[in-house]
């Protein structure tokens, strides 16, 4: 494992290669970012060696942080790790409240094939600066890198290069480093091979440089707002190797900054008070009955059922109000069985248009099939051969001479009027 802290302008890599299981100890300064690397190859000695020799570097480890005691890590304190096959990184910017506070970070690696864990602790002294804070401090956001990247102690020592030619100040500290995923960007697309970005902060000791303040001109304020690049004379600088949104820097006066105290409540240790071990219930349960709930459940409803139907029996049966109420609807059903039976025998004068056509030589009539109180509610609509009972022969005409044959005419009735009340009705109009 490495560790690696940055400031001053410098870059300066702790190596640990003790392979014992005692607790390593680091001294990061408050106000300046921490870097501690979790190095596979490191912990690969753990582990019992893979099969194939020369491989051993292909088993896929993983590593789980937490402060000692807790199921995470302190609020300051961030972990990356992009694929087993990564190292992973510790890194952030501890306070000067943490001064002189130990954290012991618990550090278990999983090997993924072989199922086995390590486990080491990290023992985190923060130690006080007299240069923190710094007075001046620029925030950058990249967007050609990610942080795990950026965490590198050349990239990083890159780009506090570039930023001290440009600002030339005599002291210069990484503050922090933050992914632009935790500042709410999104995941990029996998094309182009875009990156997320990163915010880098930096403090110095002198006033921001002209080249630093160009953006905060009318011009370039403009440009931003119609989402254009500004126009700023010292990003040839940066530009070979980063990609600097100028509009999204951040430039802070801490010595103009109002401090704002505020009462805040002790939150104490957050560990709960020790009261004794849990007892759990004996295994044998004793009997329950069930006598009271059904009465609660069935019969108290059910009773309330009957009153109800007593009710409204004698409401409709002993009271006057009741005994209308039937009456009323004995008198209406009666009414409607009066209805239908006067429906049945009714008689409907039929048009002209519907009338039979009389017999060109004969011109007879058909005489009724059913008398007049025939009952026609059971009547088929279409009538086949098979409902005619009898046919009248009428004798029809030939083309030559005076013989005679016989034909058949059928005799129609509808609703049980016969057509021969059809024909008379259709003379006296």
């Amino acid at each position: 494992m490495a560790s690696v802290g940055v400031f001053a302008g410098l870059i300066v890599v702790v190596t640990i290669l003790s392979k014992s299981h005692a607790d390593r100890n680091v001294y990061p300064s408050a106000g300046v970012l921490f870097v501690h690397v979790l190095e596979r190859e490191y912990f690969k000695g753990e582990f019992p060696p893979y099969p194939k020799a020369g491989d051993s570097s292909n088993d896929p480890i993983t590593f789980n942080t937490n402060l000692k005691g807790y199921p995470d890590r302190p609020g300051w304190l961030r972990y990356i790790q992009r694929t087993s096959h990564s190292d992973g990184v510790l890194y952030g910017s501890p306070t000067a409240e943490h001064v002189g506070k130990p954290t012991i970070i618990e550090i278990t690696a999983y090997n993924k094939r072989t199922f086995e864990t390590a486990r080491h602790n990290l023992v985190i002294n923060i130690m006080s600066t007299e240069e923190f804070p710094l007075p001046y401090q620029a925030e950058f956001f990249i967007k050609n890198i990610n942080v795990e990247e950026m965490l590198a102690s050349e990239v990083l020592g890159d780009f506090l290069g570039a930023v001290k030619n440009v600002w030339q100040p005599e002291r210069l500290n990484a503050i922090n480093i933050t992914s632009a995923l935790d500042r709410g960007g999104r995941v990029p697309l996998p094309i182009n091979d875009l990156k997320e970005g990163v915010y880098v902060m930096v403090g110095a000791d002198v006033q921001f440089s002209s080249c630093l303040r160009e953006v905060e001109t009318p011009q370039n304020q403009l440009r931003c707002s119609q989402e254009m690049e500004p126009v700023i004379s010292c990003d040839k600088k940066f530009r070979a190797q980063f990609h600097i949104d100028w509009c999204k820097i951040s430039l802070v006066d801490i010595t103009k900054v109002v401090p704002v105290h505020s009462n805040r409540p002790d939150l104490g240790t957050g560990v709960l008070p020790d009261i004794g071990e849990y007892n759990p219930p004996s295994e044998s349960l004793k009997s329950r009955d069930y006598f009271a709930d059904f009465l609660i459940t069935l019969a108290v409803p059910s009773a309330v059922a009957l009153v109800l139907f007593i009710i409204l029996g004698y409401s409709l049966c002993c009271r006057r109000e009741g005994v209308i109420q039937l009456v009323h609807h004995s008198s209406i059903q009666k009414s409607t069985k009066e209805l239908r039976s006067m429906s049945k025998n009714r008689e409907i004068s039929w048009p002209l248009s519907t009338l039979p056509v009389f017999h060109p030589v004969s011109g007879e009539v058909v005489p009724p099939i059913h008398p007049d109180n025939y009952e026609t509610t059971s009547m088929p609509l279409m009538q086949t051969q098979t409902n005619l009972q009898s046919q009248i022969q009428i004798p029809q005409q030939q083309s030559s001479g005076d013989n005679y044959c016989m034909s058949t005419f059928r005799r129609l009735e509808v609703n049980g009027i016969p057509e021969e009340r059809k024909v008379a009705e259709a003379l006296n109009l």
